[in-house]
């Protein structure tokens, strides 16, 4: 029976053939004396066959089919109205857990979001009305028009899991706010999905007697899950169905990571990277060319490929935004962007040829940490060890993608009391954290809140007012001091000198393994630094473990004022404290951390070429760290802020 697939159409929409575009078909018919039928099924034909006429037979007229497509879009792509405030707010969300900040949205926010969202939905529908109406496209009429009138309700293809971890998927229905794209064509996929429908139909014709089992062409269902499938009739379900089975979407496919790398620079054909993500699914911003073109301004952009069954890399996988000579963003195609589970070695291996590519991966990290703590915040939920230790930036600082620090965490350390914290982050019990810098007297008799906080022989940590005298009152190898918890870190550290010890992988004897292992360690010097490495007393060999402290020059005086540098030499010898050994100041670089707060040492001065009393300096340029140099003459004046580095010999003598 030729009508099967209008009787179809018929039963999903038993009112198409008395609908107002089939009723004014007819009447046309009848005014032109041609014989008009009141069959649902021959009705719904005559239609069709109006249908195919108006949409193919113009493939050579840009004008028709424009004004075809436009009436489409006026129909189905969503309206800037219609936009909800959410994808507004989704936006802000994105740029805030990438360290941005709070975006303000305004009106010109707005509307280039409400830009982008249109042009995405009406590229995505062209991409169907052109191959629904091209020559490719052997299908029937029936079938043409019920894949399209399915996608046109289909919204996001959203993944997931069930209880048993088993992988699950389904398109979300479309409502007039969704924002989401129309279904990546994939012409595989919609060939099985009429192919496998069609069989159907025929042999719901047939005789009970004369029925046979309808072929299973999925690769992934058993028989008995596929006839089930089919039974359905829907096309959101099966177009699903062999949509995941196709390679690009399958985890068997995505497995497959070998592939090539394709840069495309500000002078790029936008249309051929906008093309080659085509029917694939991503939500990556660049499908649209407004935005592509808007990125590549700002630097270039490369996205990755992987191979398909036919050994061509045409599968997007990856996608590196660039930021003039820095990464900006790196964008995957599992869910909200993020890498898939598979292509981790290809980023790694990429990465190494950025110069930020390993800070990019620490940012990456360090932002989906916060966004976890956030969230865990929000929820009331309580904050592991690791997750303080992280927030209140133990061991490294919190770095993101915005050009200022993120707001974030001063916003989530507000909510928290650092007390009750404390000793959770230096694993350690309240009463071994010392406040105080008065020392407990054994055998004084004292009530228990007047020992609280002082420091004693089982002090662990100590957080309060900084002076040489709380140094000489503190244990030996106490783990953590601060004048201020958690921003004010006092640098008080053991460090043994090379080549005594064995910390680091190279001996450090002169000027030329100390300026090797700097580099090798990330630390910039300058060629002026270097040459005054090599005036360095390198043979006089440093025989102690040596205790490393650092002080402001108020700290140590006890006052604001401004200081020479000879009397903060001086009251550092009568404090008990030393200079620090000139062959001593790579080894203190190396310890100290990349971002910590610029520290001079205070050092016996080296003379340059010309005679200049020169000190090194530990500091920081932009995101750089260097062993710098710094004025070194007695009668210069320095300001109560100022930072130096002291030491003071270990308990430890080396053999």
């Amino acid at each position: 029976m030729k009508s099967f697939g209008e009787q179809f159409l018929h039963k999903k929409d038993s009112k198409l053939h008395t609908s107002k575009a089939v009723e004014l078909e007819m009447e046309r018919k009848k005014i032109r004396g041609e014989e008009v039928s009141q069959k649902p099924a021959e009705k719904i034909s005559d239609w069709l066959e109006v249908i195919e006429r108006t949409h193919t037979g113009h493939r050579e007229d840009p004008e028709v089919m424009e004004r075809i497509k436009n009436y489409y879009h006026k129909e189905y792509v969503i309206k800037s109205e219609d936009i909800p405030e959410s994808a507004y707010l989704l936006e802000q969300r994105i740029a805030r857990e990438a360290g941005h900040g709070t975006i303000e949205i305004t009106d010109e926010f707005r509307k280039r979001k409400q830009e982008q969202i249109i042009n995405d939905q009406t590229h995505s529908l062209d991409k169907w009305l052109d191959y629904l109406t091209s020559e490719d496209a052997k299908y029937p009429t029936w079938a043409k028009y019920w894949a399209f009138k399915c996608i046109v309700t289909m919204g996001k293809l959203e993944k997931g899991e069930d209880e048993n971890g088993q992988e699950t998927a389904r398109f979300a229905p479309r409502t007039k706010d969704t924002t989401a794209s129309f279904p990546a064509l994939n012409s595989a996929a919609l060939s099985m999905t009429i192919g496998a429908l069609r069989s159907k139909l025929e042999e719901d014709q047939k005789s009970k007697d004369e029925r046979q089992p309808i072929e299973n062409i999925s690769k992934k269902l058993k028989d008995e899950e596929f006839q089930k499938l089919l039974t359905t009739e829907n096309f959101s379900k099966l177009y699903k169905q062999f949509l995941l089975e196709q390679p690009m979407y399958s985890t068997e496919g995505l497995k497959e990571i070998r592939g090539k790398w394709i840069t495309y620079s500000q002078g790029s054909k936008l249309e051929q990277l906008v093309k080659s993500l085509e029917g694939y699914p991503l939500e990556w911003c660049i499908r649209d060319i407004g935005t592509a073109r808007d990125y590549l301004q700002g630097g270039d952009m490369y996205v990755y490929y992987s191979v398909n069954e036919a050994g061509e890399a045409k599968i997007p996988r990856l996608a590196i935004r660039m930021q003039e000579d820095s990464i900006a963003e790196v964008r995957g195609i599992a869910h909200d962007q993020n890498l898939d589970p598979y292509i981790a070695p290809v980023v790694e291996t990429k990465m190494k040829e950025f110069p930020d590519g390993e800070k990019y991966e620490k940012k990456s990290a360090d932002m989906k940490k916060l966004t976890e703590i956030e969230n865990k915040t929000q929820k009331k939920q309580q904050l592991t060890k690791e997750e303080l230790t992280f927030l209140y930036e133990i061991n490294s600082k919190i770095e993101g993608f915005g050009y200022n620090r993120d707001p974030r965490i001063k916003e989530l350390l507000d909510q928290r009391d650092p007390k009750q914290d404390a000793p959770v982050v230096f694993d350690c019990k309240p009463d071994q954290i010392a406040y105080s810098p008065r020392v407990s007297i054994p055998g004084e008799s004292r009530s228990l809140d007047q020992e609280a906080g002082k420091i004693n022989e089982n002090t662990k940590a100590y957080i309060g007012e900084w002076d040489p005298k709380v140094l000489k009152n503190l244990p030996k190898n106490i783990e953590h001091v601060y004048s201020k918890f958690p921003d004010q870190k006092v640098f008080l550290k053991e460090i043994i000198p090379y080549p005594v010890g064995e910390l680091l992988d190279e001996e450090i004897t002169s000027a030329r393994t100390a300026i090797k292992k700097l580099e090798t360690e990330g630390h910039q010097i300058s060629d002026y630094v270097k040459d005054i490495l090599t005036k360095v007393h390198w043979e006089e060999g440093l025989k102690n473990f040596y205790e490393v402290v650092s002080f402001s020059v108020g700290e140590l005086f006890g006052d604001t004022i401004m200081h020479t540098y000879a009397e903060i030499k001086a009251k550092a010898l009568k404090e008990g404290l030393d200079l620090v050994p000139a062959n001593l100041a790579p080894s203190i670089r190396l310890n100290y951390e990349k971002s910590g707060q610029p520290t001079v040492m205070a050092m016996e001065a080296i003379r340059d070429r010309v005679g200049l009393p020169i000190l090194f300096n530990c500091s920081v340029f932009g995101s750089e760290s260097w062993l710098d140099d710094n004025d070194g003459r007695d009668d210069f004046w320095w300001y109560n802020n100022d930072r130096f580095f002291f030491v003071r010999p270990s308990s430890r003598v080396s053999q």
